[in-house]
This record gives C-alpha cells, sequence and structure tokens, in this order.
C-alpha cells in the first residue's frame, strides 16, 4: 500500500498546491508562486507594500484558467479586461489581510502546523482516492503517507497550514459573535419547504382593458411630467466621423512567430539548451526563470490544444509548435502519470507584431494624426487605405465599432472646447488606434412634455387599467363572498379558473410570477379562502388556497446542524466582505498596471504573458 501512496507524491504536490486558490470557503487572492518580482517588478503599492508582478500574474492565471474552463470559446477582450480587474482585486486583498495578520499579531505555531497536517487535510487532498477506504477518505492511510513523504511534500503541506492557519483565525475574529436563533432557521426551512396549491382568476387588465374605458386629461400628463422628470433625461450625444484599425498582430505576424518556433525547435534538436532559451526566448516571464518549467499539472488545467499536446507527447521530445489563442508554444514532456498528470517545460512565443509591423502602425497612427489636422478625417483615412465610419455617440457610454470603449475620445468629442468640424488627435486604448470628426452635437436635455406625451400616456393608462381591473376583481370577490363559487362568477363575466402548485415561496409560478404579492397571499390563506382583490406587478388576480403541504420539522431537525453552518459561513462570508470593503477604503491604493504594462509609444510596447 505505502509504495500505491509513494507513487501519488506527484498528485498530493498538485492537490496541495490547487489548494492554495480556494482557501477556506472564500477567495482571500493569494500569490501561490512564491516568486519575487519579475522584469515589469512593482506595477502598485498598498499601504506603501508594493504589489509585484508575480503575485497579480499568479492570480490573474488562475482567474483565466477557471474562465477558460467553464466555455468552449476564447475570452474575449472585455472578459479579459474583467479578469485582469478581478486578479488586482484579489492582489489587494490579499495584500490588506496579510497587513491586518500582521496589525493583530497572528501567528501560527510548530504545533498547530504539525496537528493540522496530522489530523486536518487540505480538502482536494481529502477528495484523493489514493486516501479512500471503500468510498470514504481513510484518516490512517493519510497519516500513513505523510510519514513516510518526501521532503518537498512535507514542504508543501506546511507551507500551506502557514497561510491558512492564520487566515483562519483572522476569519474566526472577523465573524465572531454570528448567532442565528432555531425560530430563524425555522422560518427559513419553512419558506423554501412549505407548499401551497391555489386555482386563481387573473385579469390582464392591459389586454382585457380597452383604451376607450379610461381616460387621461392634459393635467395628469402634465402633473406626471413634472413629477417625474428624471425618467426624461437624455444624455448628450454627437453624431461622428471614426476611423479606427486594430493594434493585433496580422496574420504575417503570426506566421513570422511560427517560423521563429520552428527555428528555435530546430536549434533544441541541433543541441541547444532548452531552459537557456526558455529564459531568454519566452514571453511566459514565471515560468522562464525556471528554464520553462510548468511545474506539476492535472489534465484538464491547461487549454485544450495544450493539453491535448501535453498527453500525446513523446517524453523528453520537444513538440512541433502548439497553437493556442496566446500564441506558438514549444512544449517538452518530462513526465507522466497516465492521463491524470503530466510534469513539463514550454517556450512561449505570443502573437504579437514584428518590429516592422509595429513600425508600419505606428507611422500609420502618425500618418492619420498630420492628415487629419489639414483635411476631413474620411478623406484623410481614405489617403491611407482606411475606412470611415459615421455614427452616433451617447456621452455616457461611448462605444465605436472597432475601437470599443472610446473614453478618452468621447471626453474629446463632448469637451465644450471642440467645435462641429474639428478632428481629433489620434487616440489609443488597449486594443487599438482610434479619431473622430465631429459633425454635430446634441447637449445633454429632457425631454419636452410633448415628446414625453406617449410615453406618459402608457405609464397612466397601465395604471388606470389595472385600477378597473382591481374594481372587477373586487366585484367578484363580493359576489363569492355571497355565496357563490369562484368559476361560476368567472364564467359570467368571460374569465377562466386556472390552477397552480403546489409551489414554494421562492419559486416562480407560471401565471402568478415570483416574489411577489399573489404568491405571497397564497401562503396567507386558509385551504378554501378567497383573497380580497391583489394586486401583483401590472395584473390583479383573485386567489383561493386549495392545498397545503407543511414543513416537515422532524426532517427541518435533521438537517438543522448543517443549515445553521451554512447560514453561519453565510453571514460570516458577508461579514468578511464587508470588512474587506472598510479595509479598501481607509487604504491607500496606488494601481500603476496601465503605466507599466502599458507604456507610451516612446516606449517598446509590452504585453501581459499569457495563461495557460
Amino acid at each position: 500500500m505505502m509504495q500505491e501512496l509513494r507513487k501519488s507524491t506527484k498528485w498530493i504536490m498538485i492537490l496541495v498546491a490547487l489548494a492554495f486558490g480556494g482557501l477556506m470557503f472564500f477567495e482571500w487572492g493569494m500569490d501561490i508562486t512564491g516568486q519575487t518580482a519579475g522584469s515589469f517588478g512593482e506595477i502598485g503599492r498598498v499601504n506603501g507594500t508594493p504589489v509585484v508582478y508575480e503575485q497579480y500574474m499568479a492570480s490573474y492565471r488562475n482567474l483565466y484558467d477557471q474562465a477558460q474552463s467553464m466555455q468552449e470559446e476564447a475570452i474575449t477582450t472585455v472578459q479579459n479586461t474583467r479578469i485582469e480587474d478581478q486578479a488586482w482585486d484579489e492582489v489587494v486583498n490579499s495584500i490588506l489581510i496579510q497587513q491586518e495578520l500582521e496589525r493583530r499579531r497572528i501567528v501560527v505555531s510548530d504545533e498547530e502546523v504539525l496537528n493540522a497536517a496530522r489530523f486536518s487535510p487540505p480538502p482536494d487532498v481529502v477528495a484523493n482516492p489514493a486516501f479512500m477506504t471503500d468510498g470514504e477518505f481513510d484518516l490512517m492511510r493519510y497519516q500513513q503517507f505523510i510519514s513516510t513523504a518526501e521532503r518537498v511534500v512535507l514542504l508543501q503541506l506546511e507551507a500551506y497550514y502557514r497561510d491558512v492557519i492564520p487566515r483562519g483565525k483572522l476569519l474566526r475574529q472577523v465573524g465572531s459573535g454570528i448567532y442565528v436563533s432555531d425560530a430563524e432557521l425555522w422560518t427559513a426551512y419553512k419558506d423554501g419547504n412549505e407548499r401551497a396549491s391555489v386555482r386563481y382568476v387573473a385579469f390582464e387588465p392591459l389586454a382585457r382593458v380597452s383604451d376607450d374605458q379610461i381616460e387621461i386629461t392634459p393635467r395628469e400628463i402634465s402633473d406626471y411630467y413634472r413629477d417625474n422628470l428624471e425618467e426624461f433625461s437624455v444624455p448628450a450625444s454627437a453624431s461622428i466621423v471614426s476611423v479606427a484599425f486594430t493594434k493585433a498582430p496580422t496574420s504575417a505576424d503570426s506566421l513570422a512567430v511560427e517560423n521563429k518556433a520552428l527555428e528555435l525547435r530546430q536549434e533544441i534538436l541541433d543541441g541547444a539548451d532548452f531552459a537557456e532559451l526558455a529564459q531568454t526566448e519566452s514571453s511566459d516571464a514565471v515560468s522562464a526563470t525556471e528554464g520553462g518549467s510548468l511545474g506539476v499539472f492535472a489534465k484538464g488545467r491547461m487549454t485544450v490544444p495544450f493539453d491535448s499536446a501535453v498527453f500525446a507527447a513523446r517524453l523528453n521530445r520537444v513538440t512541433e509548435p502548439v497553437r493556442t489563442s496566446f500564441g506558438f508554444h514549444l512544449i517538452e514532456v518530462t513526465e507522466r502519470w497516465g492521463q491524470d498528470s503530466a510534469a513539463a517545460r514550454h517556450i512561449l512565443l505570443p502573437f504579437e507584431r514584428t518590429d516592422e509591423s509595429e513600425i508600419d502602425m505606428l507611422a500609420m497612427a502618425d500618418s492619420l494624426e498630420e492628415l487629419g489636422e489639414t483635411m476631413a478625417l474620411a478623406d484623410a483615412a481614405a489617403l491611407i487605405g482606411l475606412e470611415a465610419d459615421t455614427l452616433d455617440l451617447i456621452e455616457t457610454r461611448p462605444i465605436v465599432p472597432g475601437a470599443g470603449d472610446v473614453e478618452e475620445g468621447g471626453d474629446w468629442v463632448f469637451d465644450p472646447e471642440t467645435s462641429v468640424g474639428d478632428v481629433s488627435p489620434v487616440f489609443e486604448n488597449r486594443t487599438s488606434f482610434y479619431a473622430l470628426e465631429l459633425v454635430s452635437l446634441d447637449p445633454a436635455r429632457y425631454l419636452t412634455e410633448e415628446e414625453a406625451e406617449t410615453a406618459i400616456r402608457g405609464n397612466i393608462g397601465t395604471r388606470k387599467k389595472l385600477d378597473v381591473a382591481l374594481d372587477e376583481a373586487r366585484a367578484m370577490v363580493a359576489e363569492v363572498r355571497q355565496g357563490r363559487s369562484l368559476a361560476e362568477v368567472a364564467r359570467e363575466i368571460g374569465l377562466e379558473v386556472r390552477d397552480a402548485g403546489p409551489f414554494t415561496r421562492s419559486e416562480f409560478v407560471s401565471g402568478l410570477g415570483r416574489h411577489n404579492a399573489a404568491v405571497g397571499t397564497a401562503f396567507g390563506l386558509e385551504i378554501g379562502e378567497v383573497s380580497d382583490a391583489v394586486r401583483a406587478n401590472t395584473n390583479a388576480f383573485v386567489i383561493e388556497r386549495t392545498g397545503s403541504e407543511p414543513a416537515d420539522s422532524v426532517a427541518w431537525l435533521d438537517q438543522l446542524d448543517s443549515q445553521r453552518a451554512q447560514t453561519v459561513a453565510m453571514m460570516r462570508q458577508q461579514r468578511l466582505n464587508q470588512w474587506i470593503d472598510a479595509l479598501r477604503e481607509s487604504a491607500d491604493i496606488v494601481d500603476r498596471r496601465e503605466q507599466v504594462l502599458n507604456p507610451p509609444e516612446d516606449q517598446p510596447l509590452s504585453q501581459l504573458p499569457p495563461v495557460f
């Protein structure tokens, strides 16, 4: 058995490493690499503590992998921007938490680490089949394993516990004092498990009440306009001419990258050292410092083309260039354990413009700007082979096809000093260069009462039709309470009785809706009782309860402990989020990503090393 467990050592290392990404039940955003700053160095500060590039990239890569694993298509530019911001937030939170651990002098003793390692294995280790007996985690097998494990595994475990335990202590301090009574838990359980059945009449006023049945006076329109003026605000807009061209590498650039990859592969086959080439040629700054090593990783952890190549490649033989959405990879698999995990190293050549291509791109931007100083933007674009579009730009959401969000250009368009006919300088965002010409400008304003009248009539009309329906519903209730059946009265006025249920308070109920007065009313009735007229959304109802399935108090008691634990965990999470938000509010946070990772034109342009 011990031989079998020793064979699992690499897998255990993977699990321990992965466990760093999900400590406790919340994300701390920690740096799992343990490395110091690379070529980009410091990209920000949190209360004076540097945010180093490797910290940021470790979080970014983890989030990117998670997002990519949940979809087949490549991550979009918009998604990538969101991931970058999430990674930044995680790193900032991690530093704030570490500072708070130091401020509170929260530490971990050797005895605590030892006891945790013996009796509280990481969650992913608990799920490892190597430590299971008859489908259940076997603590004795795990303890036998760590008693003879290699030193590197023990160091991994120690690092894990020295991070987890202090953070757990901090969590308990932040979340202390949370108490949930049995009465609160029973109410929550009952709300989720008690069921009702009803029959009901829906009056559907928008279809049933005609426009002829209501009257809307000029005074009502004026009063509504005055009382709801903000509904009719219109942001500033402009008609513009736009010209945009992408920074993305061309097909010729991609071919050049592939050829470079083939050349490097041949150098390796001819005897060049893989690790040395990785250090000088690979754009993956994290792995390059380790000779291209990616360590041990599980199958399915990498993007599909990379993963497929790793688990099909010959051992210790550099692959042909493998194309992913990040560039071309030269991969050498050094160890592999079936189709479960592998150890590999790689050299990444990203898709980027060649020096010549980048010079051409910058020259085009310069030419467009120079020509735009003396002629219309469309004419300038035509002279250098670009196309111009005419479109409307909204001040509150400046979007231009081909360039995306053009916030800087939007500021120029709506600047009071910009005049009709002016052509902007060439602006740059993360994906494109673009220029704009102002054709006409409509300042922010409110619709006039006349312009808003149609919308106002619709809003007032909906309310009045609902009032008519509610009056009709009240008349129905009166008839029913005099002894007539709901079905009989409904039939007389051309409506039908519908059935619904059984349903809980939280379910969407076809015909009634979700979390509204109609559903709530159903649970307030006794069986056979008919409601008053009920207004829910833009409909009117009369409801009769026909059935009841009370929540099972015995079943509630059986799950009470787990319900309490889940509820307390959720409340702790909420308190933690509030606590971290408060830390961020008072912190001195400096974000220099834009300056460091996207330098100005007179500096070499760099890209973030992508993830795998």
